[in-house]
């Protein structure tokens, strides 16, 4: 507390005394009457966030690599689906397996399973966490075997990966909110430069949602969230439908001690899962996202270098702590 100085210029020795009674008094009671305030950082501390494992989340990235790529319609796709479920049902969730049938930019007709997984059904305020499962069935940006799937280790299962330990740190301790954790399927199905041609999994939720009138108040998608040195830049859809939502993630970011991640600095507009739903489903939804300097991607992204030598224990506690710190605050 400051004090302005005062000096007396007139006054004999007894005014001076009574002055700087009354002073003083006037400082006591003012002390007094007012209440002791908490700091920000105070009341943050009193929060009791679980503790992200980052070897947990490694091992669950590992076990949807080894199923080998999860393109739709593709024997290991069914069977990394079926695993991915029954271990959210295993860690206390209520689960919806979505199945639809949907077309590809090439008219492909592919079988996908969106899996929702919810956590206190009976709260009314909902938080949805998501990020795709699917793998991309070319590799694109390869210089060799460019027709062949990719195993997407950081690329899908990467943000997986996160959720599932999420769902584990969930289920040993509830935290007020209701949570929704939304796995997206054929989200790397499409072709660049056509229009609505990837996420189509979360395009079908958005117009045919898992419960009748659904809603949440905000969404966080993961994408991309395993590499090494990866720098989240505030993706420019996510600013444009959930400003607000970025601002409170990067800040739990920097209060976990993981600022360096999320950078302030805008990035690229990314038509991600989130963008459809925030535009389709009305919730604002922001992407977290590895954007280099804010434009490219990851090294390896859509080649066949996508794989566990990429993903980065590190960088996987940074965004799985951060999530943690968000969803345990509301």
């Amino acid at each position: 507390m400051k004090h302005s100085l005062i000096t007396y210029r007139k006054g004999g020795l007894a005014t001076q005394s009574m002055l700087l009674f009354f002073l003083t008094a006037l400082l006591f009671f003012s002390c007094e009457d007012k209440p002791k305030k908490t700091s920000f950082d105070e009341q943050e501390l009193q929060v009791d966030i679980p503790n992200f494992n980052a070897d947990s989340a490694y091992e669950y990235v590992a076990k949807q690599v080894a199923f080998g790529p999860r393109v739709p319609n593709m024997g290991s796709h069914i069977n990394c689906g079926e695993w991915l479920g029954k271990f959210l049902e295993d860690k206390g969730a209520k689960v919806f397996r979505q199945t639809a049938t949907v077309t590809a930019w090439d008219g492909t007709q592919l079988s996908a399973q969106n899996i929702i997984a919810q956590y206190n059904p009976e709260a009314k305020k909902r938080i949805l966490l998501s990020a795709h499962w699917d793998t991309r069935p070319i590799a694109d940006q390869d210089t060799e075997r460019q027709n062949e799937p990719i195993l997407g280790a950081n690329d899908g299962a990467s943000g997986v990966g996160v959720l599932l330990e999420i769902a584990r740190q969930i289920q040993a301790k509830k935290p007020t909110a209701g949570i929704d954790i939304c796995l997206w399927d054929a989200e790397d199905y499409g072709n660049p430069g056509t229009v609505n041609s990837y996420s189509l999994g979360t395009q079908y939720w958005a117009k045919n949602k898992h419960v009748p009138n659904y809603n949440a108040a905000f969404g966080i998608n993961l994408d991309m969230v395993g590499a090494a040195g990866a720098q989240f830049f505030k993706e420019e859809n996510s600013m444009n439908y959930a400003a607000a939502i970025v601002e409170k993630v990067w800040l739990s970011a920097r209060r976990q001690g993981y600022g360096s991640y999320f950078s302030h600095v805008r990035g690229n507009a990314v038509t991600d899962d989130h963008f459809y739903v925030s535009k389709l489903a009305g919730i604002p939804c922001i992407d977290v996202i590895d954007q280099k300097n804010g434009a490219d991607f990851f090294e390896q992204w859509h080649t066949h270098g996508d794989d566990m030598s990429v993903i980065s224990k590190e960088t996987l506690k940074a965004v799985g702590q951060t999530v943690l710190d968000v969803i345990y605050r509301e």
